[in-house]
């Protein structure tokens, strides 16, 4: 098992992942899978500063991927993201999560971000655990946010400080090597 960057190439794997879990659950706030195509275009727009990331099972294959993105438009957030991660449903609670986390973490460390925020839509035990065991701690809710499958949702949100130094200087753009 291995973690890396995504490419494009990777987009029908990523899309394979998420699309059940936009169909099927509330966690994410989508209401339709992104296409193939559309899921190349993320991961291209998103690598252009941010890193995204796959993992390998023992197989080679795709069995879950993060990402960091912008946490907020003006200039002062600049040292802060939003992360998102999703893990192929046959591979949750075998330590995947742990390990794509730990390796985004090195890696916006390495960039000059500072905080990582998460939102959740809650219910979901798993997610929070994860987060919470990667340091992720709970700072409030925003109630009955978003409507699907029938329901208003919550979404929680969780911080993580990455570093915190006296003068920041501007987080570099990923580099994909």
């Amino acid at each position: 098992m291995r973690t890396r960057t995504a490419t494009v190439d990777d987009a029908a794997a990523i899309a394979a992942i998420y699309g059940p879990i936009v169909l099927s659950t509330p966690i994410s706030f989508e209401v339709d899978p992104p296409s193939v195509e559309e899921t190349r275009v993320r991961i291209a727009s998103k690598l252009a500063q941010y890193p995204w990331l796959v993992s390998l099972d023992e197989g080679g294959a795709v069995d879950g991927y993060v990402y960091a993105s912008r946490h907020r438009d003006r200039a002062a957030y600049q040292w802060s993201v939003d992360t998102a991660v999703y893990i192929r449903e046959d591979r949750r609670g075998k330590g995947v999560g742990r390990r794509l986390y730990t390796a985004l973490f090195e890696e916006l460390t390495a960039l000059g971000y500072c905080q990582a925020f998460a939102g959740i839509a809650v219910p979901n035990d798993a997610s929070v655990a994860l987060h919470e065991k990667m340091g992720f701690a709970k700072i409030g809710v925003y109630r009955d946010v978003g409507f699907k499958l029938g329901a208003w949702r919550d979404v929680g949100w969780w911080q993580k400080t990455l570093q915190t130094p006296a003068s920041p200087k501007p987080p570099r753009a990923f580099s994909t090597r």
